[in-house]
């Protein structure tokens, strides 16, 4: 069998791809890349062959990915022309490389020109640049994760006060990060797909209103939504010590482990209807239906946004 590349291993949602990779496919099929040598120890020390790699900088990026058939790239965690050119490199070497495909998580709709998130404008970038390598691919064009709002309603739980953001009526179907990494793992593995768009979206459509009475029929609280401007949506994370772009300072242990100027565009963007894609594809990739809000309210403890992982120098 042909080499899968996963890229990310040090990440979240790459962290927990890797372990979907290790139950479906044998180690040897498999090369686990990143650039903290702590986490490729750990894979290392499990016989998986690893590779240190920093997509800031091109020079030798074509000899870490040599071998590799498949490449799965993790989309930076970083926002702008430090994204695209991270992303370019990763095309170049990959082509440089021969490698025949690669699977590039992306943001649903990301496509559309009409969608004010900021974070679209570097996923179709990437696409198009992959499309035009020639290269076969697979986009997994992710919904928002589950978890950033889970992790959202208890900051707000904890506060007392209602949980507001600038999301109104706008529709979601929200998907758990641990779907997207068994999106990530089996579309490596697929051998029907060629130059597809998987949307990876959860079960149901939800509002926010819809999303905090769910937490709140589960957990017992009595928090409300509360609809707000994207001008005080800003103000709340700048309350919260938010930085308004990735170039700015992160808190360690940050609830909002994200910049502001991507969640209020996102925020924008599921209020006007742009991020209400709503398919089967997840469960037609995967074989398993995608996790439910209510069920990792139910398990909320394992379904937190986590800490920030960046490298972006």
């Amino acid at each position: 069998m042909a080499k899968l590349l996963l890229t990310g291993v040090d990440g979240n949602l790459g962290g927990l791809a890797a372990a979907y990779l290790l139950e479906l496919t044998d180690k040897d099929n498999l090369i686990f890349g990143g650039y903290s040598q702590e986490a490729l120890d750990k894979y290392g020390q499990a016989g998986v062959e690893t590779r240190r790699m920093n997509f800031n900088h091109a020079e030798g990026l074509a000899e870490q990915f040599a071998g590799a058939d498949t490449l799965a790239l993790i989309s930076m965690p970083f926002v702008g022309k430090k994204r695209q050119a991270a992303h370019k490199n990763v095309v170049d070497a990959a082509k440089a490389a021969g490698v025949k495909k690669i699977i590039y998580t992306s943001l649903v709709n990301a496509a559309d020109p009409e969608n004010p998130s900021v974070e679209k404008i570097d996923h179709a970038y990437t696409e198009n640049y992959i499309e035009e390598s020639g290269l076969d691919y697979i986009f997994l064009r992710n919904s928002q994760y589950a978890e950033a709002m889970i992790t959202n309603y208890f900051t707000f739980v904890h506060a007392n006060a209602p949980l507001a953001n600038s999301l109104g009526d706008g529709k979601m179907a929200y998907i758990s990060r641990k779907d997207c990494a068994k999106a990530v793992a089996h579309a490596l593995l697929a051998k029907n797909l060629h130059h597809s768009i998987q949307n990876i979206n959860g079960p149901e459509l939800l509002t926010m209103a819809e999303f905090v009475e769910i937490g709140n029929e589960v957990t017992g609280n009595s928090i409300s939504y509360q609809a707000i401007s994207d001008e005080e949506n800003y103000a709340v994370f700048d309350a919260m010590g938010v930085p308004r772009t990735t170039d700015g300072e992160f808190k360690d242990d940050s609830e909002a482990p994200f910049s502001s100027e991507g969640m209020v565009t996102f925020a924008q963007a599921i209020r006007e209807g742009k991020m209400d894609v709503f398919t089967d594809d997840f469960e037609q990739l995967t074989g398993a239906k995608p996790l439910t809000v209510r069920y990792m309210f139910e398990h909320e403890a394992d379904f937190q946004v986590g800490q920030r992982h960046s490298e972006d120098h």
